[in-house]
């Protein structure tokens, strides 16, 4: 028994949602969903509500970058320590507060821009020939379900149609 992928073309945004809803109940896991514009409804029920997680590449970075740019400075007056008058602390944290600023906020753009990538998936190398349908990026939204067996195709293809998919089509599963 082979896997099988499910495609389905839809006309309509509520169309749409209701079948990746429907598909998330199910327990299915292995789907994608494409759309013309980017839309929150999908996104919402896809993720069920929770927010990107590319928001803890952000506060690592900007952690990292903070602790780094304060301890070049610091290390830096340490190993080549100047004069300074009247008992004041060799590492004071007023004139390090610039370069800490600074490389909080470079650390936490880089890291927020790697973590779009990795959370994104990108390059796309191995991109399912399935989501590559010029209509999915014109006017149509597009659900791909990927792992099915011969039952569960014909469940899904009466499921899909009843949410009111335009076009279904089956192909054999080249990925695992």
């Amino acid at each position: 028994m082979s896997a099988k992928t499910l495609t389905a073309v839809f006309g309509h945004l509520d169309c749409m949602v209701d079948a990746v809803d429907a598909v998330k109940r199910a327990g299915l896991v292995d789907f994608a969903a494409t759309s013309p514009l980017p839309r929150e409804d999908i996104e919402d029920v896809i993720y069920e509500g929770h927010p990107s997680p590319v928001r803890w590449f952000t506060m690592t970075g900007a952690i990292f970058g903070g602790t780094a740019g304060f301890s070049l400075c610091a290390f830096t007056h340490l190993n080549w320590p100047m004069i300074i008058p009247a008992g004041k602390p060799l590492v004071s944290i007023p004139p390090f507060l610039v370069i800490t600023f600074e490389a909080t906020i470079l650390f936490g753009c880089l890291f927020t821009l790697l973590g779009l990538v990795a959370m994104c998936r990108l390059p796309g190398f191995g991109l399912q020939p399935e989501l590559t349908d010029r209509r999915f990026s014109n006017d149509k939204f597009g659900l791909v379900v990927n792992g099915l067996s011969d039952a569960q195709v014909d469940t899904w293809k009466t499921t899909l149609a009843t949410l009111g998919a335009q076009e279904l089509v089956v192909t054999e599963a080249d990925h695992a």
